[in-house]
């Protein structure tokens, strides 16, 4: 619910709970700590001579005093602010009689009631008819006159908001835009103009430094937990502009859309995120970048939405095993599964198997890395594509659509003559799966052989084949048959292919699969 960050337990891959220079002081009392046991506890202090850990003893013998994050802490922590919703929705009952989600299938939120909700609402709150849900996160200031960052999944749906400022003043916000995308929302504070706000950091952390969260866990407003940046770039299956920065500042429930600040006292991350398998802090978290949160907050502030550029394919990662398929020396780039019918990248000649390996002359590295490049360009530009069309580098020159805010293919639902059952199919030697084509199968269109049946110790399951895909092409060529399907094998084994490219389409959605050839 809005009150935790993303739980990424259930999910079979993870979803949504400026560069520091040290000086030699700092270093050495960093050094310290690697140094010394319980840190914790006892803290460490600044040295003089040689880099020697503090016992308290020592402190209290020479004056001196521990060094912590007390005076950073003194100055972030009145731009942090606690965030309260209320969401109005109407209750559903199931065939039980017990209350159902009031959220969409599948949608985070859905999963959070789930887990969270339910038979543990209080009793005001459950039964049919309409129930109000109060929900808890946190946020930051940006700006003097009120406007604050928080989550997406905090706010949304929100039919009131009230924020909670460190010296427990309350007062209403209303929503000025969100991206569910980043997972991100501007809020504007109502009935104040001088509020402390903190500065979101110019450049990146790096791995091992230090990093503070401070936000409102399980609604205990104003608390600091400490730790590092665990690693970077981490991809927990949120979407295709994944790019979070992983701490282990413990975060709990209620953390959502608060801030993680570096030794300098400026954001480098919003906090949206955690992973646990208890539902409480196991200490990995996962933040937004503070680059991410400039570019989406000025869409937001300016316009209340974020537009993104847009060339409408499908893309997957080139894998090694695809590479070699495709006779590329490196596994980079990205693989076009299938472009969108009318899309700026299909009107430009781009076609499904083709690898796009640099936007304006910069490489891409992989396919996660293509979406962030595009989606973080304005519609309507001009951009250079290098593109790898069967085995030969071409450029290509798109102008950027605008991505649209639903996802436009579906899955053919139709239905042909045969009563909806399939034929049992003709089998593939050496790839153990049978198939049979698409339109003597019901629902899977008039393109291609659909699999009715795998082997589950073969190289087809292997490769995640399953009953109902459908195999549209086979070593860059179009197959209907399952003879089209052996022909193109065997072409490939003379070519001394030690594998076989397919382009598979599963629910809709278009992949590459490299499937190993069997020798003889």
């Amino acid at each position: 619910m809005t009150d935790r960050p993303t739980d990424l337990s259930s999910f079979p891959s993870y979803r949504q709970p400026g560069r520091t220079l040290l000086s030699a002081r700092k270093f050495a009392l960093m050094a310290s700590v690697v140094a010394g046991l319980g840190v914790a506890a006892y803290g460490f202090s600044p040295v003089r001579d040689v880099n020697v850990f503090s016992t308290p003893a020592h402190a209290e013998a020479t004056g001196q005093r521990p060094i912590g994050f007390a005076d950073i802490v003194e100055r972030v922590k009145p731009t942090v602010i606690s965030v309260k919703v209320n969401i109005n929705e109407k209750v559903a009952k199931n065939d039980d009689g017990d209350d159902d989600s009031p959220f969409p299938p599948g949608s985070p939120m859905e999963r959070f009631f789930r887990r969270f909700g339910g038979g543990d609402l209080p009793p005001g709150l459950r039964g049919g008819g309409k129930r109000v849900i109060t929900g808890q996160g946190s946020g930051f200031f940006i700006s003097a006159d009120g406007y604050a960052v928080t989550n997406n999944h905090v706010v949304d749906g929100a039919s009131k908001v009230e924020v909670t400022a460190d010296d427990g003043k309350t007062y209403s916000a209303k929503v000025i835009g969100t991206d569910a995308r980043t997972d991100l929302a501007l809020i504007k504070v109502e009935g104040g103009s001088n509020f402390a706000f903190a500065k979101l950091a110019d450049g990146k952390p790096r791995i091992g430094d230090w990093v503070l969260a401070v936000g409102n866990p399980f609604g205990l407003g104003g608390t600091v937990t400490a730790g590092i940046v665990s690693a970077m770039g981490r991809d927990i299956g949120n979407g295709p502009y994944d790019d979070f920065i992983q701490i282990d500042a413990p975060v709990n429930k209620g953390n959502s859309g608060g801030p993680a600040f570096d030794v300098d006292g400026d954001v480098v991350g919003v906090n949206t995120a955690i992973y646990s398998p208890s539902g409480g802090s196991v200490g990995i978290a996962f933040s937004i970048p503070a680059s991410t949160v400039k570019s989406v907050v000025a869409q937001l502030k300016d316009k209340g939405s974020v537009s993104r550029g847009w060339i409408g394919v499908q893309i997957q990662p080139v894998t090694q095993d695809i590479a070699d398929s495709l006779g590329m020396k490196k596994a980079e780039g990205a693989l076009v599964a299938e472009p969108q019918k009318d899309g700026p990248a299909a009107k430009a000649g781009i076609e499904s198997g083709d690898v796009i390996t640099s936007v304006n002359g910069d490489n891409v590295k992989d396919a996660r890395e293509l979406a962030r490049t595009i989606g973080g360009m304005a519609p309507g530009a001009a951009i250079k594509l290098n593109v790898l069309h069967k085995g030969q580098d071409k450029v290509v020159n798109i102008t950027l659509g605008q991505l649209p805010n639903t996802i436009e293919a579906k899955a053919d639902n139709g239905n042909d003559d045969n009563g909806g059952k399939a034929t049992r199919g003709t089998d593939v030697p050496k790839l153990g799966m049978t198939v049979a084509p698409a339109t003597s199968v019901a629902g899977a269109g008039k393109d291609g052989v659909v699999v009715t049946d795998v082997d589950p110790k073969s190289a087809a399951a292997e490769r995640g084949f399953k009953e109902g895909d459908v195999i549209l092409e086979v070593a860059g060529k179009t197959v209907t048959s399952a003879n089209d399907v052996r022909e193109a094998i065997n072409a490939a084994r003379s070519d001394n292919k030690n594998s076989v490219l397919m382009r598979v389409k599963t629910g809709g959605q278009s992949r590459f699969v490299a499937v190993p050839l069997a020798k003889g």
